[in-house]
């Protein structure tokens, strides 16, 4: 009973910060499994069960209030597959430890770029630039935001395939600079490329004999799935800089008993 509470707790706090703040919250569904006894790699496998699912279920939501374009999120996942095929390649060679400990790492990364982002908001863009950045009749290339595009769906991609992430905190400034998108519709259709990547990179992964507790990663994907809900509602009306703030805080705590159970296999 206590680990299926603490699941079901895990995953509306993971689902409120994807619904909310569009990114930051798949970091906490590693640290959670591992905590409840899964393995690292099994950990990331499961995450990407747990992200895809309530990434998609934030972003139904946050489409019925206008924040989303699916068309770009699509596509800005679509460039991501790339990455996300080698990061998933990548985790299965790597041993354990170093997988927890990088992920320790990128958790520290998270807080840190969330609070500056509370510090300095985003520009607030448009609702959607609908100039192409590459067409063919006639031929346009706005070559350097295609490149922006390209480096960080890329980037977005490995991540998720490989530490189980959904990779929202660069997503989120990625679609309001490089596709000049409001903070508010980039946050949500974020949440499209966020499920689009989980979703391949656990294909991706598929074959591997790693074989994580289903019935535990079904639970914090549902209870992540109503978290996200919730999360999309508090979008429109939250302070997203005191949302951001507190999560920080969450990430940086779940970081440091990330490292601590890391560091004795590694020295």
């Amino acid at each position: 009973m206590t680990v299926a509470v603490l699941a079901a707790v895990a995953g509306i706090l993971i689902g409120l910060a994807l619904g909310a703040l569009g990114g930051g919250g798949s970091v906490l569904a590693v640290p959670v499994l591992v905590a409840l006894g899964q393995s690292p790699l099994e950990a990331t496998t499961g995450a990407l069960v747990v992200v895809g699912v309530s990434a998609a279920t934030g972003a139904v939501a946050a489409r019925r209030r206008g924040n989303v374009l699916v068309g770009r999120g699509l596509g800005f996942g679509a460039v991501a597959l790339g990455g996300a095929w080698l990061g998933a390649h990548l985790a299965l060679r790597v041993p354990e430890p170093v997988l927890l400990g990088l992920f320790a790492l990128l958790m520290v990364v998270v807080a840190v770029t969330m609070v500056l982002r509370a510090r300095r908001p985003l520009p607030e863009g448009r609702a959607g630039d609908e100039e192409p950045i590459l067409g063919l009749h006639p031929f346009v290339c706005r070559c350097p935001r295609a490149l922006r595009v390209l480096v960080t769906a890329t980037g977005v991609g490995l991540l998720t395939g490989f530490l189980g992430v959904g990779g929202g905190f660069v997503v989120v400034p990625a679609l309001v600079l490089a596709l000049g998108l409001a903070p508010r519709v980039a946050g949500g259709t974020s949440l499209v490329v966020i499920a689009l990547t989980s979703t391949a990179s656990l294909l991706f992964r598929a074959g591997s004999g790693v074989h994580p507790a289903w019935d535990l990663v079904l639970l914090l994907a549902l209870a992540s799935s109503a978290g996200a809900v919730l999360g999309a509602r508090l979008a429109t009306s939250a302070d997203q800089g005191r949302l951001t703030r507190a999560f920080a805080g969450v990430v940086v705590v779940a970081a440091l008993v990330t490292a601590g159970q890391a560091l004795p296999s590694l020295v």
